[in-house]
């Protein structure tokens, strides 16, 4: 009998698509139950990654914002770092003794010896003294001289930041080289740490009334002995370091630094209210 070839032909193409693996629709659904176990929890660590990249409300923006701003900070102490040559490149100003050129509650930059050293520094550990600066004009946080970060032996608490005042040698007999406003002594005899016990710095705090070395805080102070050399401060940015080690109260640290941007009249009413007024009193 007749035969359909056009019929035949067709049904036989279908039966071969139909037949064809590599044709089949790929289905969600497809597959063994591990393969769509893996498939899904790709899809949930894509779309979880997605979220954390462009979530703008919700715990995954947090954590990526707190993240970022980790990543920030220890980048920007890891340049500190590099510029500076030691660690901490930053220390906070505890106490008063530098006022009114260095306020409690500053942060302030310290290079280590000798590196940056101006060219009116003739030795190893980059300072300038007072002695030195008064005569090439060389002035760092308001006077002469370098502010020096020192740690003489058998001290328990925090490093010494004062101004380094001038070189004595050991033996030297300093007395008339020191400012009289700076010790009572009458020679050198009645002058602690004179003569000189070894090569080293007298330093002075500028609120200070005496040398460290007269009032016996510190004999002179040794090259090694110094830690590092201030370079600048940054107001208000130390008192987070002191409120969080319990040096300073909260509360004290918010006074003094509202205290600090008060105008001359409002000053006067926080003064009677206590906003401020340890800070206005100094």
């Amino acid at each position: 009998g007749a035969v359909d070839v056009e019929g035949a032909v067709d049904a036989g193409v279908s039966a071969g698509q139909a037949g064809d693996p590599s044709e089949t629709e790929y289905s969600p659904e497809s597959g063994s139950p591990s393969e769509r176990s893996e498939r899904a929890g790709a899809d949930e660590e894509a779309s979880l990654l997605y979220r954390f990249r462009h979530d703008r409300d919700g715990a995954l923006m947090w954590i990526r914002e707190m993240l970022s701003s980790v990543a920030v900070v220890l980048l920007v102490g890891l340049l500190l770092f590099g510029v500076s040559g030691i660690w901490p490149p930053m220390v906070a100003v505890e106490s008063g003794s530098m006022e009114p050129n260095m306020e409690v509650g500053d942060l302030v930059f310290v290079t280590e010896p000798g590196r940056l050293a101006p060219d009116a520094a003739d030795n190893g550990v980059g300072v300038v003294t007072h002695e030195t600066g008064e005569s090439v004009d060389y002035r760092t946080f308001g006077a002469y001289g370098s502010v020096v970060i020192y740690t003489p032996p058998g001290r328990t608490g925090s490093p010494i930041i004062h101004r380094a005042m001038f070189h004595v040698t050991e033996g030297e007999n300093w007395y008339d080289r020191a400012d009289a406003e700076y010790h009572n002594a009458v020679d050198c005899e009645s002058l602690a740490n004179c003569p000189a016990p070894h090569d080293g710095y007298v330093t002075l705090g500028d609120n200070n009334g005496a040398y460290d070395q007269a009032s016996g805080l510190s004999p002179p102070v040794r090259a090694d002995w110094v830690d590092g050399v201030a370079r600048l401060r940054v107001p208000y940015l130390g008192y987070i370091r002191l409120i969080a080690t319990g040096q300073v109260e909260l509360n004290e640290a918010i006074a003094q630094t509202v205290g600090a941007g008060l105008p001359a009249s409002e000053a006067s009413r926080a003064v009677q209210t206590g906003v401020g007024a340890s800070n206005l009193a100094a």
